[in-house]
């Protein structure tokens, strides 16, 4: 007689007098009747689809729809799923969440083997941000335990200057990333440098610099990470200027993704991000909002979904854009105050009160002059706000009704995006600015909740100067430090108010959400990105 299984042996231990072979056939027949009951059940039950996050087609498993509960005498099991959706799945306790709490950086605790034997069990992905104030590489793990690789956890770097500063030096700029891509060697298993993709995408930093200069840092940048580095450089965009449309539609990636909303018809978030040159909104419209056809409308492909998205990448109006902007406007309209050692001083309602800033403004013929802005005793929010509608350039001609701002088309949020329809995230300098003003009461960590008008109080308080910060953050003297060296933060934090309420039209009422992370995750357009880079495309190993 073969023998009983461990769970048999459990069953019947201690039990006295057993009847032998008769209670051992009484219970084969109790397994085949019970394995017959839950055939019948599990193809005869209606049982609702859901599949695996990827950026493509992934396999699709039961959304714990059928459960098995067996009695036995004496005893009672919990009700568990028919099925993981991880095939082989290891549970070995709780998954690691970061690089520290890695044992393995090779292995994943979700399953033993890939969904695929072409596949490896662990997959990462470098995805490298070359902005207009920094360059960040964001490395990301994957695994390939579904038909669609499954993000785990990132590890991130930053160093400044952006590649935008090295104009006319390409050699300096690739070496730059080399910070970066040390950190890469780090953190990825060294048997997985050569299957692991690298991407550099450059955003509106680079887009701004003129002839050849940007193709110049590019060229230069992929040439070093293809001699320097044992990583897979894609063949195809591999290193290059991303379009402003894919940046703020990866963002809405990203961040609906780690919030849970990219699965069918949970409620989706509207993303609007804030860098230094550009700023993007994308939104998914409801139903039957109005959406006409053009470069706004984005068909995005994501998990066996078409979704369709109002995208827009405002160049020009990012934080540091809009900042010169706002200075050119005040030294054209205001004449000057006097001279502080030689150099024109005007006086600028967007400065603190009782601050300077010295700024470079553009003259003819690529030449700058110095000039000392002086909040003096005209700082203020209403008088700033003034200044931030016209650079907003409200009342541009509208070609296409109706318009946000700057003459571009964007349907009314209030039809086409209520507050019913889904939240509202603001990232990268929208948090930036504001979390450090927010007592730990109202929020603190990685997310903030607020009104949108919540901003109009702060930059009031901002930009009445040094005696309204000690009474309300002196106290807090990271804070302090914050606001005595950046006095420009009066106009930061007016515009970023302008821009939600004159520019986009959102009630000063709606509650809105500050992110910089999700789930230890940086959010911003990298992890859509690097979800398609190892999702998207076949991954070619270097030989």
């Amino acid at each position: 007689m073969a023998p009983m299984s461990p769970t048999y042996d459990r069953l019947e231990a201690g039990r006295p007098n057993p009847p032998g072979k008769r209670l051992a056939f009484g219970w084969k027949k109790f397994a085949l009747a019970a394995a017959f009951l839950l055939a019948l059940v599990w193809l005869f039950v209606p049982k609702e689809k859901r599949t695996l996050p990827g950026w493509a087609g992934s396999p699709e498993f039961e959304k714990g729809a059928v459960f098995v509960l067996v009695f036995i005498p004496g005893r009672e099991r919990e009700p568990g799923p028919v099925d993981s959706p991880f095939p082989d799945h290891a549970d070995d306790g709780p998954h690691p969440d970061s690089f520290e709490s890695d044992l393995n950086p090779s292995k994943t605790t979700h399953c033993k083997t890939p969904h695929s034997s072409s596949d490896k069990l662990v997959q990462y992905a470098l995805m490298l941000d070359a902005g207009s104030t920094g360059s960040r590489i964001h490395i990301y793990k994957f695994n390939n335990c579904g038909a669609s690789p499954a993000y785990e956890y990132e590890v991130f770097k930053m160093t400044q200057p952006g590649l935008s500063s090295f104009a006319g030096r390409p050699a300096a700029a690739a070496a730059s990333l080399d910070v970066l891509m040390d950190e890469a060697l780090r953190v990825v298993p060294t048997a997985l440098w050569k299957c692991t993709p690298v991407a550099v995408k450059a955003t509106a930093g680079l887009r701004l610099l003129p002839g050849s200069q940007a193709a110049d840092i590019l060229a230069a940048v992929s040439a070093h990470l293809r001699g320097a580095y044992p990583f897979a450089l894609p063949d195809v965009d591999a290193v290059g200027v991303m379009d402003g449309a894919d940046e703020g539609v990866f963002a809405w990636v990203t961040a609906n993704y780690l919030l849970g909303a990219m699965r069918a018809g949970v409620p989706t978030y509207a993303v609007l991000d804030l860098g230094g040159a550009s700023t993007q909104i994308v939104f998914a419209p409801v139903a039957d909002a109005p959406l006409l056809e053009g470069d706004h409308k984005y068909e995005l492909d994501f998990d066996g979904q078409t979704r369709v998205l109002y995208q827009h990448s405002y160049l020009g109006y990012g934080l540091m854009r809009a900042r010169a902007s706002v200075h050119r406007l005040v030294d054209f309209m205001a004449p000057a105050t006097g001279l502080d050692a030689g150099e024109r001083v005007v006086s600028n309602a967007c400065l603190a009160q009782g601050t300077r800033r010295t700024v470079e403004l553009p003259v003819a013929d690529d030449r700058t002059a110095t000039v000392v802005m002086d909040g003096g005793a005209v700082g203020g929010f209403a008088a700033c706000a003034r200044l931030v509608a016209l650079v907003l350039a409200k009342d541009a001609v509208c070609a296409v009704r109706p318009c946000a701002f700057g003459g571009v088309y964007q349907p009314a949020l209030h039809e086409a995006f209520p507050a019913a329809a889904g939240g509202v995230l603001l990232l990268s300098y929208f948090y930036d600015r504001v979390a450090p003003l927010v007592p730990a009461a109202e929020g603190g960590g990685d997310t903030i909740s607020a009104r949108v008008d919540t901003i109009a109080e702060l930059a009031g308080a901002v930009c009445m100067g040094p005696a309204e910060w000690r009474r309300r953050w002196g106290e807090q003297p990271a804070v302090m430090e914050e606001l005595e060296g950046r006095p420009e933060w009066c106009l930061d934090l007016t515009f970023m108010h302008g821009l939600l309420r004159t520019g986009y039209e959102f009630d000063g009422e709606r509650e809105v959400m500050f992110g910089k992370k999700i789930a230890g995750t940086e959010l911003g357009w990298c992890l859509g990105a690097g979800i398609k880079l190892v999702g998207g495309v076949d991954v070619q190993c270097r030989v």
